[in-house]
């Protein structure tokens, strides 16, 4: 590339855009200047009607690259719903209802979010007004497709934004309905992604008409403009090893990702004990409080937000420096969207992971497919651990120095003259520090700490499930009655891409009924953050069933199984049917063998 391209490139405004004057306006009002590659590629193509899937990293501007033609020439001002995105979270329906609205400030245009946890009525009365931009979650869309509260007659422009997670999430399903029941002629479909896998080409082979690629990130996408580290840790007290690190590196701001909804709670109270301005969030919180923690993050007030995969899409924190994985994800797409957090809009970023023996697998393909390749760093000793406190103290007390008076120079001075001045300095800094931090210090001390497991963050599938001897044991107890009875065969409705053994340790309880039994299949999995005891009492406090009557619970990834006696399914099946149960309408129905 040469110097005349380059400075080309870094002189880019809105002007290489035809925008009408409204939209160029409202872009001035926000502040931007330069568009971003993506926005650039993508505006020319979308506004010619054709259907484009785009690879873009994360915080790259891709709400505005199908923001800005949606708002300057795909939509007019007829009432009537006339664009609909979808996205796989509400924060990111929020996000993008949100900045497509500031592109219509000056145009005759509405937009709304609709999303799960927040009133129909709301929503219902926004589309009714005449809205032509809606932003929303799959669950919710369709929901008011089925009701009938959202007209698609007059649809011009679908966009999927973050097609991968929505994908990789269970959203499969709701998308399919909802796209049927789209118009199909005269319908533009734009797809944005951060990785095209398997799934999303075939969403786009099955919706789309001749799209046209537009790929602005190759497959080491979460590599750009990121710092990658890692850190061995034992397992046994990732909380401890993670204040660690961070008392190390001194992150001005990070997001920290769990992959499980306990983790984000135990791990914020673990960063608040240890001083520090950190809160959660995951799916459990309600939206009211969600909005609280966000604001707090935007206003710099938090330090380090504490969260699932699934609560942190679409969220966009400018100032982000640090993304760090308390464990790395499932899936090894999870690690690009959550790098995408940081390094931003050209910025630089670093993204810190915490790596336990037992997800050195994951590491090496890590490694090899994304050409990721972190740098390892080394866990303090309890030497190093002692010196750096030491020197964190000497810091504070120079930062304390202010303007010494010249009878505060001359004790000073007289002090270290005393035959015992070490002791009496060392006196002096425990009245300023007292003793509370002493056994931390203290290398003994240290390394029995090191060596004790975690007082409150634990693996909680662990605390779930028996022993893998007390299980064997019992399996062995169970093993004539088991062979007597005919071989159950596979159900026909099995969303995941991978079937577990009969025997896996992960999130499975057995609980033989007597009398005839059925099984049901519940359309939330781990993935959801779900657990067994959290379906044990779906089913007897809100199924009415008694503790006798739940059976064997079976969680898979993005569904489960549970055995209830055949006479309790009718009822089962109308008390679970479509109520809301960790941010997803429950599915329930018996399962089908074939």
């Amino acid at each position: 590339m040469t110097e005349e391209v380059k400075q080309e490139e870094e002189t880019l405004t809105f002007d290489v855009l035809d925008l009408r004057p409204p939209v160029r306006q409202a872009i001035d009002d926000m502040g931007w200047d330069t568009p971003t590659p993506v926005q650039v590629e993508c505006y020319a193509k979308a506004i010619s009607g054709r259907d484009l899937i785009v690879q873009s990293r994360t915080g790259t501007g891709k709400t505005a690259a199908f923001g800005i033609p949606i708002v300057d020439r795909l939509v007019t001002s007829e009432p009537g719903v006339q664009a609909l995105i979808l996205a796989p979270t509400r924060e990111l329906a929020l996000q993008s209802s949100r900045e497509i609205g500031k592109l219509a400030a000056h145009s005759d245009m509405q937009t709304v979010a609709i999303y799960g946890g927040a009133p129909m009525e709301k929503q219902v009365r926004a589309l009714d007004a005449g809205a032509q931009i809606v932003s929303g979650t799959p669950g919710r869309v369709l929901d008011h497709l089925r009701r009938g509260t959202l007209d698609s007659s007059k649809l011009k422009v679908l966009c999927l934004d973050e097609a991968d997670e929505m994908l990789s999430m269970g959203f499969a399903e709701e998308l399919n309905a909802i796209i049927d029941l789209l118009p199909k002629e005269g319908r533009q479909t734009l797809l944005f992604s951060a990785t095209v896998d398997g799934p999303v080409e075939r969403i786009g082979g099955r919706h789309m008409t001749d799209p046209e690629r537009v790929e602005l990130s190759g497959d080491a996408v979460g590599a750009l403009g990121v710092d990658h580290l890692m850190y061995m840790v034992s397992g046994k007290a990732r909380a401890q090893d993670l204040v660690k690190i961070l008392e190390i590196e001194d992150p001005e701001s990070a997001i920290v990702f769990c992959n499980t909804k306990r983790d984000t709670e135990q791990v914020a109270a673990a960063l608040q004990n240890a001083g520090y301005a950190a809160d959660w969030l995951n799916g459990d919180l309600a939206q009211n409080e969600r909005e609280k923690v966000m604001k707090r993050t935007r206003a710099s007030e938090l330090r380090f937000l504490v969260a699932t995969d699934v609560a942190a899409r679409g969220i966009d924190i400018s100032h982000l420096t640090h993304v760090i994985n308390f464990a790395l994800p499932d899936h090894l797409e999870q690690y690009i969207h959550r790098t995408g957090r940081t390094g931003r809009a050209g910025r630089t970023g670093t993204a810190i992971s915490l790596v336990a023996p037992q997800e050195l697998g994951t590491l090496y393909y890590l490694r090899l497919q994304y050409k990721i390749f972190p740098t390892e760093r080394s866990m303090p000793s309890a030497g190093e651990e002692r010196t750096r406190r030491e020197m964190d103290r000497v810091a504070m007390l120079q930062g304390m120095a202010g303007s010494p008076t010249e009878i505060d120079l001359a004790v000073a001075r007289r002090l270290l003259t005393l035959g015992n001045a070490e002791e009496v300095v060392a006196g002096l800094v425990r009245t300023m520090f007292g003793t509370s931090e002493d056994a931390s210090i203290d290398e003994t001390a240290a390394e029995k700490r090191r060596d004790k497991p975690p007082a409150k963050v634990a693996d909680e599938e662990e605390e779930e499930r028996p022993s893998r001897r007390k299980r064997k044991e019992r399996k062995e107890r169970k093993r004539p009655k088991a062979e007597a009875k005919p071989k159950s065969e596979p159900p026909a409705r099995d969303h995941d891409d991978t079937i577990d053994d009969e025997d896996d340790d992960d999130g499975d309880s057995r609980h033989d009924l007597d009398g005839d039994e059925a099984k049901l299949y519940v359309s939330v999995g781990r993935k959801d953050g779900v657990r067994v005891g959290d379906l044990n009492r779906l089913f007897q406090d809100t199924g009415g069933l008694s503790r006798d009557e739940v059976g064997r619970i079976r969680l898979r990834d993005k569904h489960s199984f549970v055995s209830i006696p055949a006479t309790k399914v009718e009822a089962v099946v109308e008390a679970l049917q479509g109520i809301d149960f960790h941010d997803r309408e429950l599915k329930v129905e018996p399962a089908r063998a074939g």
